[in-house]
């Protein structure tokens, strides 16, 4: 008599198979629990690391520092939410930072829609590879050499007095204000921009351009009517990513912005690291958050998500 191969736990392997039969059966009868199954391990460490970490900030944010001892004080309060509405500092600091990320997503997309568009309907496939090659090949780059990049342009002796200086113009200060921060930002989100509208102009079909010529609509009728209403998927996509980046910054405005220029990232660094003051930076924290989330709603509430 030929003994049957067996198993660790003693299962001979024609059980095993027999077994494995089963649950195949039974998966191809329940689509959803084998669906459910696939999500069970991405889904859990999304609730347990990405939601618990969210749940830990927002109840930290309601703690607060002893002043004597500088013990953490696990006492409800909401002393940190008032110190930032009070105080015309952290106001001002909120307030540049989000009117900073609304300029850099409109300027991005105002530059990312003829980039993206030359693409899709106009550039033969040689140009087109090469456009995104141009498009891509930046974020291969460390974030931190082509932020020093715009530091070296915008130098007193920089790249771009110097191109001044050859037209005959007058030096610029331009660099660490402002105004230097909004053209890094955009340069460093437009990727993420040109990405997301050419594959929402992709897919527009081409006869929708030719019913609208038919139809005698001009040049930007046909823009405003049937190209933005059709790609308006690619544009909330893409402004999440530029928006909710430059939220959340704090490089950019240490290394390229001036006095004054501090966002809402440097304040909860510096209260993290410097002020040890963990309540108060998660209380801050929670300014993008709630902004990127009404900002989501918003979005949702356009019809925008429905047809992405």
């Amino acid at each position: 008599m030929i003994d049957r191969p067996q198993t660790a736990y003693g299962m001979t392997a024609d059980r095993l198979q027999e077994a494995v039969r089963r649950m195949s059966a039974f998966l191809w009868r329940k689509p959803a629990v084998g669906a459910g199954l696939l999500l069970a391990p991405p889904l859990g460490w999304f609730i347990l690391i990405y939601l618990a970490a969210l749940a830990a900030l927002f109840i930290s944010a309601f703690w607060s520092i002893d002043s004597f001892t500088g013990e953490l004080d696990r006492t409800f309060t909401i002393a940190n939410f008032q110190t930032i509405f009070e105080s015309d500092v952290y106001r001002r600091i909120a307030i540049r930072t989000i009117l900073m990320a609304a300029a850099v997503t409109i300027t991005d997309v105002i530059l990312a829609f003829p980039f993206a568009y030359y693409m899709v309907r106009l550039a033969t496939p040689g140009q087109r590879v090469a456009l995104f090659t141009l498009v891509l090949v930046p974020l291969w780059s460390s974030y931190l050499a082509r932020v020093y990049a715009w530091r070296l342009i915008f130098a007193n002796d920089g790249a771009l007095n110097w191109l001044l200086h050859s037209f005959g113009f007058a030096s610029v200060q331009i660099g660490y204000t402002n105004w230097a921060m909004w053209v890094v930002f955009s340069y460093i989100w437009l990727p993420f921009m040109i990405m997301p509208i050419y594959a929402a102009i992709e897919r527009i079909p081409y006869s929708l351009f030719e019913a609208s010529q038919d139809l005698g609509a001009k040049a930007w009728r046909t823009f405003f009517k049937v190209i933005l209403p059709l790609a308006m998927p690619g544009v909330v996509a893409g402004s999440i990513f530029t928006f909710s980046l430059t939220l959340g910054d704090y490089i950019t405005p240490v290394l390229v912005g001036g006095p004054g220029s501090d966002f809402i990232g440097n304040v909860v660094y510096a209260n993290v690291g410097i002020a040890n003051n963990i309540p108060f930076a998660a209380a801050y924290a929670s300014i993008p958050l709630v902004v990127m989330a009404l900002y989501l709603v918003g979005a949702r509430r356009t019809g925008a998500f429905e047809v992405m």
